[in-house]
């Protein structure tokens, strides 16, 4: 029985260190927005580069999610992640990944405070990281701060329900 080694393609257009087994193009979040109301979105949370490469052919968006701090950094909560904690796995995710469009968690207290503070943060994430959007947590309260990110090109993905940056109000 022979086995012959498949062809990798090297994606040169990433620059990527490591082949790819198909060429593949990055969703874009209007891409992903057009997709409203038809096909299911796929969402994977990523942390490392490992794990972005074996999510990024399964999925439409990776999340580098705050829980990073329980997670990989075995802290009791989202509240002790910094913005250089999520800058630095923000751009292994991106570097591990050719096809999710990934979206970075804003850390607690890096957007909450103005919408200028919001958008220092969010831009330094994407600039840093080479992500497609941010995500922050909250509802009503935050909308303006929201509204002020993406009317200056800042992409923004809310979360609502269970709100685990609130751990010290809502008391775990």
């Amino acid at each position: 029985m022979s086995t012959t080694p498949k062809t990798l393609t090297l994606d040169t257009s990433t620059s990527r260190a490591n082949p790819t087994p198909q060429p593949m193009k990055r969703l874009t979040v209007p891409r992903i927005r057009q997709r409203k109301g038809g096909e299911p979105i796929v969402m994977l949370t990523a942390y490392t580069v490992r794990m972005a490469q074996l999510l990024d052919p399964h999925c439409d968006m990776l999340l580098v999610g705050d829980s990073l701090a329980q997670v990989i950094y075995g802290l009791p909560h989202t509240v002790g992640v910094t913005m250089e904690m999520m800058a630095l796995h923000g751009a292994a995710v991106v570097r591990g990944s050719y096809h999710a469009a990934v979206i970075v968690d804003m850390p607690f207290g890096s957007y909450e405070g103005s919408p200028e503070q919001a958008f220092d943060n969010a831009a330094r994430l994407l600039k840093e990281t080479g992500a497609a959007a941010v995500k922050v947590e909250g509802g009503k309260v935050l909308a303006p701060t929201i509204e002020f990110l993406t009317q200056r090109g800042i992409p923004v993905m809310g979360h609502v329900g269970l709100t685990p940056q609130a751990v010290n109000i809502l008391g775990g």
